[in-house]
């Protein structure tokens, strides 16, 4: 069976305020972080690379969202109440630009509407889906994973939309295939881990067998709401698609870039890495740590180190930036530059992650004592590094490994608990995308992006109050239109702006180069 029935967009239903005005530059606000200064010898040197999404609300294409729910047997009562709430809050902030999906399974599973655009009045009949939902059945999230994949790979409208796939399960799969083997292609895969039974291996690798997906540890019933939210928030404000950066080295040697698990390509001819990190979102952030060697200079000079590009998609339309070359000026002088704080709290940052997965892989090989040691040798790294400083990023990774450590007292605390708050921390770093972890989705917000933040509240509230309906999305892009005013068009002037100092700078090395030769 194929499922290319899926709605087509009409237009004169938009209310929702998103038209895709911005220009296509701007749309990326690149940022560089390094040392300006390098001694003549043989030396490392870092260089920390930003790329932040850039506009507004307003400036977005449509998103195919599939929601993939578990209906099981061990969803009955309160859980699936509680599902269902999430999914209404859901359904009412979407706008007639997106379309959803709902998919469940059970012992099987059910496609029970197709990609339907959100209009009142499918907005009525898929909230009457929702609130029609039993439980029963067996978990065969193997089956639920792969009819949501087809709804998404055989739809007919495709053209410039961001798509995502949002799986929650409450238990472990006791039917059909291995879900953590379905292999996923370029779509994101959000998984939800439900209450305290859930199986956060197999949802974890799920989301890290996708291409941005996060895992979300939903302990606590009643945040499920919220940590749905957060997603949506996402992809209600996905700017770019397909985002590819593209480092060549100079007159250095890259040694390491550093950029979570995003794939990687090397081209040795070339020099270069490319890092593909598919979507990114308005405020988000993907930073990249790069290692390089520079070799002896003979004389004061400057030095070009790196060529950066970066690629990607909007609306359809390929945007591939100018190169900028990132410069240094080799000196003889014994004065040392010290390392820009950017660069030092994201390698503490990296660094940090990397000791609490090990803590993590010891722990799951039951050798607690070895996995609290690390954790509080992590934490004296913080403090010895960051101890007089106030870093907003350092304090919530302090708290992030006070709350791992406690959910490692003993064995079954870290296997109920600590399991999935582990797993669901090192998804979202590697991603540099939030995941809920935990039962505070309101202290640890790694990652967050305003509109999460405002989401938050947004649920909470509904969550407490289903009868009253949340702002819809245009009313939350009028917000944020009032509190940045300028936010569409700032970012096309910056990028212009900046090619413009650009080639200032290009010209002033050619006569620099010219007078020394």
């Amino acid at each position: 069976m194929s499922f290319n029935d899926d709605e087509p967009i009409d237009a004169s239903q938009d209310v929702s305020g998103a038209k895709n005005t911005l220009s296509l530059p701007g749309k990326i606000k690149p940022g560089i972080f390094n040392k300006t200064t390098a001694p003549l010898e043989e030396s490392k040197f870092k260089v920390m690379l930003e790329l932040t999404g850039q506009g507004a609300g307003s400036n977005r294409s449509g998103v195919d969202i599939v929601t993939v729910l578990d209906v099981s047997n061990s969803m009955a009562g309160a859980k699936l109440e509680k599902m269902k709430i999430a999914m209404l809050f859901m359904i009412k902030k979407l706008s007639p630009i997106d379309r959803l999906s709902i998919v469940t399974f059970n012992g099987g599973s059910q496609r029970l509407c197709p990609l339907r655009q959100i209009t009142e009045n499918s907005q009525e009949e898929i909230e009457n889906l929702v609130n029609a939902l039993i439980a029963n059945g067996k978990t065969n999230i193997y089956a639920g994973l792969q009819t949501g994949l087809k709804v998404l790979n055989d739809r007919s409208l495709t053209s410039g939309r961001a798509v995502g796939i949002m799986l929650m399960s409450d238990g472990q799969q006791n039917k059909g295939g291995n879900a953590a083997q379905v292999p996923v292609g370029k779509v994101p895969v959000y998984t939800f881990g439900f209450g305290a039974d859930h199986d956060p291996i197999v949802l974890n690798a799920i989301a890290n067998n996708s291409m941005g997906g996060t895992f979300s540890d939903v302990r606590n019933q009643d945040n499920l709401s919220i940590a749905f939210s957060q997603c949506l928030a996402g992809l209600l404000t996905v700017v770019v698609n397909d985002l590819k950066l593209t480092i060549t080295q100079d007159e250095s040697t890259i040694v390491k870039v550093a950029a979570g698990d995003y794939p990687q390509s090397k081209d040795d001819d070339a020099g270069s890495v490319t890092v593909s990190f598919g979507d990114l979102y308005i405020k988000e952030v993907r930073k990249v740590l790069v290692d390089v060697h520079l070799p002896a200079a003979s004389s004061p000079a400057g030095s070009d180190v790196l060529k950066i590009t970066y690629t990607y998609s909007s609306d359809g339309k390929l945007f591939d930036a100018n190169p900028t070359i990132i410069t240094v000026s080799r000196t003889g002088r014994t004065y040392v530059e010290p390392e820009r704080e950017e660069v030092m709290t994201e390698e503490s940052r990296l660094e940090t992650a990397q000791m609490m997965k090990e803590a993590r892989v010891m722990a799951d090989d039951k050798k607690l004592d070895n996995a609290r040691d690390k954790l509080v040798e992590a934490q004296n790294l913080l403090g010895d590094i960051f101890n007089d400083e106030s870093n907003p990023l350092i304090d919530m990774l302090k708290s992030e490994l006070q709350q791992i450590k406690s959910l490692m007292k003993s064995q079954e605390t870290y296997e109920k608990q600590g399991r999935p708050f582990a797993l669901s921390s090192e998804t979202s770093h590697n991603r540099q995308r939030f995941a809920s972890r935990g039962d505070d989705v309101e202290e640890l917000r790694l990652f967050a992006t305003p509109r999460m933040d405002a989401y938050l509240e947004q649920a909470k509230s509904f969550d407490e109050d289903p009868s009253q309906p949340p702002p819809s999305v245009g009313e939350d892009v009028k917000l944020e239109l009032a509190a940045d005013p300028l936010s569409p068009i700032i970012g096309a002037l910056s990028y212009y702006l900046q090619l413009a100092i650009q080639s200032l700078k290009s010209v002033d090395n050619i006569l620099n180069k010219a007078s020394r030769a």
